[in-house]
């Protein structure tokens, strides 16, 4: 008996210990759950703030209908059950029961629809916005082009950049584990913002739980949404649409920040974009070429054929690949217009093309000495 109570205090002191080392480990995340979280994240706008309490309303209703048709049930069979001598009475229909069951489920319906509706109807009220971003999905990323308002003209992607030895494991988690990116969208704070969403390959969903909004990005089709912050910092979703391999992985960040802040982010972000712009006439060395190629297959081809070219499952590998290593046409193909998983690479111009398509083919154990020149795709297009 000693020994079984020993054997149990020990167990449950392990237990207690690996939990209280893991509730030490995870930290809330910043605009977005915080540990032990049971209801819906904090609301950054009005509608998130209309939901909230719709959720709490239909809920309760929900609860009290629970409580109400078990709490009869459970009373009357232990109240008048057989071995305390009640016989089951004997009718057939009844008029007024009919009604009851009838009238009161419409008015509780009614009651549950009118609230919902006002809301619903507010959230697809997407006139007099201030400023239009169209978001774009793609696998797995997004794309963000503001094509109204303050803003007008800036377009970048936005891009996991958690490390990868975070996601294997191999480090330490930080507390914006698999939400860090590389470009936040940045919004003015109390602006009306009309987002209008579609997609460059499959089905994936623009979701920001604090703003209450949630809207598919679907390929060949424009869908629209808005929402309104109402306090500054930075909020995050993730993509909740499942859309392939790396769904997980495509985070979305929005910073949030007062009038004055975002004229200067735009002002810095259009110098930037200046600054960066490609020159598609250009004649690169291969050094300029592999070092922005590098930087090109990392962010938009490793996730799928790996960092080290070797490729994993569904995705074949670069390093010795036929396609690769072949005529150039078959890649600008494959580059432009996609193939089965591969989707075409629209979104990259021809500087980026040019540049990826040499690292592959200078990379790992591919050593063709080839360069591509911007206007060789330039030319690939034009041929398509």
């Amino acid at each position: 008996m000693k020994h079984r109570t020993s054997l149990v205090g020990l167990l449950f002191g392990l237990v207690s210990s690996l939990y209280a080392n893991f509730a030490l480990a995870i930290n809330d995340m910043p605009g977005g759950p915080s540990r032990f979280q049971l209801n819906l994240q904090p609301a950054a706008t009005k509608v998130a703030e209309e939901v909230a309490v719709l959720h709490w309303m239909m809920l309760i209703i929900c609860a009290v209908i629970f409580v109400a048709v078990f709490g009869v049930m459970f009373y009357s069979i232990f109240k008048h059950r057989k071995s305390l001598g009640h016989k089951a009475a004997s009718f057939h229909e009844s008029t007024t029961v009919e009604i009851i069951w009838t009238v009161v489920p419409l008015i509780i319906v009614i009651a549950m629809a009118l609230p919902a509706t006002k809301t619903v109807v507010a959230m697809k009220d997407t006139t007099n916005a201030d400023i239009t971003i169209k978001v774009t999905g793609y696998q797995w990323k997004w794309g963000y082009d503001y094509i109204k308002g303050e803003g007008e003209g800036i377009s970048f992607l936005q891009t996991l950049t958690t490390p990868r030895e975070q996601i294997n494991n191999q480090a330490e988690k930080s507390n914006t584990y698999l939400v860090d990116v590389d470009n936040e969208m940045v919004v003015p704070v109390g602006k009306k913002i009309r987002m209008v969403t579609t997609a460059n390959d499959v089905i994936h969903s623009w979701t920001i739980p604090a703003f209450g909004v949630k809207q598919d990005a679907i390929p060949g089709f424009v869908r629209d949404t808005w929402f309104r912050a109402e306090k500054v910092g930075t909020f995050y979703g993730q993509c909740s649409e499942l859309c392939g391999k790396e769904h997980a992985f495509m985070p979305i960040a929005v910073k949030v920040v007062t009038d004055a802040e975002y004229t200067t982010w735009v002002a810095d972000k259009k110098k930037q974009l200046a600054a960066l712009a490609d020159d598609p006439t250009k004649t690169f060395t291969m050094d300029e070429l592999k070092q922005r190629g590098e930087k090109v297959y990392a962010s938009n081809c490793a996730a799928c054929h790996m960092p080290n070219g070797k490729g994993a499952g569904a995705f074949p590998g670069l390093d010795g690949s036929k396609v690769v290593l072949g005529p150039k046409d078959a890649q600008y193909k494959i580059l432009l217009q996609g193939k089965g998983a591969m989707p075409k690479w629209t979104q990259l111009n021809d500087v980026e093309l040019a540049a990826v398509m040499t690292y592959t083919r200078n990379a790992w154990g591919n050593k063709t000495g080839e360069l591509i020149q911007p206007k060789d795709f330039s030319t690939a297009r034009a041929a398509k």
